[in-house]
């Protein structure tokens, strides 16, 4: 199995978002969110991993992030979305109109 990692990025009460790392460099992005019994997930990974790394890295998720921190969930969907990244913009690359 490659050498992934998880960064988290931000948490809220019911959230949970982390960077995916494959040694150093980031290969996509996890969000999760918890309601009651079940944990969502949207997936985002580079355009370049296989099916079989997605799966690991489902697999890594379930293991590394929910059931190593006692996650207690009836249900783990995932949504994968596979591409590129585009970049991260925030308030600061707009106008106050929201126009760059």
């Amino acid at each position: 199995m490659d050498n992934y990692h998880f960064e988290r990025e931000c948490r809220t009460q019911n959230s949970e978002c982390y960077t995916i790392l494959e040694d150093s460099d980031p290969i996509g992005r996890v969000d999760l969110h918890y309601t009651f019994g079940t944990v969502h997930a949207t997936l985002c990974v580079n355009e370049s991993l296989t099916q079989e790394m997605i799966h690991d890295l489902i697999e890594m998720i379930d293991d590394e992030l929910l059931d190593a921190v006692g996650i207690s969930r009836d249900e783990f969907i995932v949504h994968v979305h596979q591409g590129r990244e585009l970049g991260v913009f925030s308030d600061q690359n707009f106008g106050e109109n929201g126009n760059s």
